[in-house]
């Protein structure tokens, strides 16, 4: 009888154990993952993830449109996926009712 509780033992037991590990190896590796400084709570334990510090961001380049034939800012905002009240706040000097051909708008 002890001869066939072994043999069931390690029929089911090598398999469950795999999974246990396989399972714990993806928390690690997900934990380290975690970008975010808030704690984590594993079966009672509390651990604290913190964050590497990364090279500061370079500021965004500024980019340019020229306008042209027949265009209004509101075709230009679609085509640059923003809206017309960013285009404007970012050229503060053009008038909307007022546009050249070849005149240069920033739009980033």
């Amino acid at each position: 009888m002890a001869r066939g509780w072994r043999k069931e033992a390690k029929r089911y037991g090598a398999p469950a154990a795999f999974l246990l590990a396989a399972t714990i190896a993806v928390l690690l590796v997900r934990s380290g993952l975690r970008t975010d400084a808030s704690p984590v709570t594993t079966a009672g334990t509390t651990t604290t993830v913190t964050t590497a510090t990364t090279a500061p961001v370079p500021p965004r380049r500024r980019r340019f449109y020229r306008l042209r034939a027949g265009e209004t800012l509101s075709d230009v905002a679609i085509r640059f996926d923003t809206s017309v009240e960013r285009l404007l706040a970012l050229n503060p000097g053009i008038e909307p009712t007022n546009l050249v051909v070849g005149q240069r708008i920033r739009i980033k």
